[in-house]
């Protein structure tokens, strides 16, 4: 692959990342002129681009905005973990939606790795995917319930996920430092920026415009249209979807304080050595913690390991000094990368809900609302994508997996995110005092 070489002074520049570094860089204009179109789609993530390619596959006339790029966001800079399932396991979903809708959400949550393996090969995205299953472990004896809830389940749905006590965990993560675990067969990976960009470029390929460093602002309803300043062009459009996520901001009023963005750091290694690589995780499968700290961790095509978890400074940052902790994370895993170089470090923002559900919202007619994935973007941002295509196109509420919500702000939202940065301090610290950490 050809290096990125757009410059970090440009204002639509990613950080500096390993994904920026080996992702062919593409560009989009900006909007200077007038437009008008049937469906404006405000966000070029997942969500975004997904939501765009599903009307246009389904013949709308779709045009993508972002003040910054296709992937520009946490789509770009996430984990690349393709992992199944909802932050809350299927009996718990069925409870909160109601049997029949919650039974219908689960099984889309399981499923959506899946459709995006599938949507990969169907528009044939260069993007390191392999679907090698997902291992979901717990640090301590204590939090084994959660993998048994989550083995029974889903058992009781049809799917098999294998139990992994110590042993099993060992042989297959390369390390003993977990009780107990289970696999997922349905889950993976791949260059989540790679992902992006190439269902950019299946939008543009379906006849779907982009357009690049190109902020809007001013969102009105005028008679049958919306109105709104992108760049330093106007566009009118009979519907809007709104899919800026973790860096939504004051368009839409009270969308902001429906979630808190929470930043998520990540720092790779150089290209470790064929025989370590083997070791650490010889069936290239995605790690993940159910704990407070969530650290997540894989091998690229490269045999570079990913290791990601809680950002200890909530802000943008790729000073190695503030990436420490995962560098120590990752040595207290495997003591034979002392020694490794880390070259990439970066963070972004994953969008937080108060019942850590998804949220599709429909504030007012003709304007669709899609956010709050909780660290499961990659999958059900792009099946959200899906939803709402559907709803725009016409489908009832209650055909759909995910109902249709009242946009509900945290309360106290000012102080959500300097609590979690102090709450991840201190738990920091206890894991240290257990030797967890």
């Amino acid at each position: 692959m050809t290096l990125n070489t757009l410059p970090d002074n440009s204002s639509s520049a990613l950080p500096r990342s390993l994904y920026r570094a080996v992702t062919p860089e593409v560009r989009y204009p900006a909007l200077t002129t007038e437009l008008d179109v049937d469906i404006a789609v405000i966000g070029a993530g997942f969500t975004g681009l997904s939501s765009a390619l599903h009307l246009l596959e389904d013949g709308a006339e779709v045009a993508v905005f972002d003040a910054h790029e296709p992937g520009w966001g946490a789509s770009g800079r996430n984990g690349g973990q393709v992992n199944p399932g909802l932050k809350r396991e299927p009996a718990d979903v069925a409870g909160y939606f109601g049997a029949e809708r919650g039974e219908r959400l689960a099984r889309l949550s399981g499923e959506a790795p899946q459709y995006v393996f599938d949507l990969v090969r169907r528009h044939d995205i260069d993007c390191d995917a392999a679907q090698t299953g997902s291992i979901r472990v717990v640090r301590t004896d204590a939090e084994r319930p959660v993998i048994d809830t989550a083995i029974t389940d889903w058992s009781a749905r049809g799917i098999r996920l294998d139990y992994l006590d110590r042993a099993k965990l060992a042989d297959l993560l390369g390390t003993d430092r977990y009780p107990s675990g289970l696999l997922d067969p349905r889950g993976g990976m791949l260059n989540p920026l790679a992902y992006a960009r190439g269902l950019a470029a299946a939008v543009v390929k379906s006849k779907g415009q982009i357009f690049s460093s190109s902020p809007v602002s001013g969102l009105k309803r005028e008679g049958d249209f919306w109105r709104f300043v992108a760049g330093s062009g106007t566009v009118r459009a009979r519907k809007v979807v709104l899919a800026t996520n973790g860096y939504t901001d004051g368009l839409w009023p009270h969308l902001r304080e429906s979630v808190v963005p929470i930043y998520s750091a990540i720092a790779a290694t150089d290209p470790l050595p064929e025989a370590m690589a083997r070791r650490i995780l010889p069936g290239r499968h995605v790690a993940y913690e159910s704990s407070w700290r969530v650290l997540y961790f894989r091998l690229d095509r490269e045999n570079r390991l990913l290791m990601g978890g809680p950002g200890l400074r909530q802000r943008d940052g790729s000073d190695k000094s503030t990436f420490r902790y995962l560098i120590r994370c990752a040595e207290a895993l495997y003591p034979d990368l002392r020694g490794i170089g880390w070259s990439y470090f970066w963070n972004g923002q994953v969008a937080v809900t108060e019942d850590h559900f998804p949220h599709l919202h429909e504030p007012a007619p003709g304007l669709v609302a899609a956010l709050g994935y909780n660290g499961r973007g990659i999958a059900m941002a792009t099946m959200m994508g899906r939803i709402v295509a559907r709803r725009l196109l016409g489908a009832a509420e209650d055909t759909l997996e995910l109902p249709v919500s009242t946009i509900k702000p945290f309360r106290f939202h000012a102080f959500w995110k300097p609590v979690v940065g102090l709450r991840t301090l201190q738990e920091l610290a206890m894991d240290r005092l257990r030797g967890l950490a």
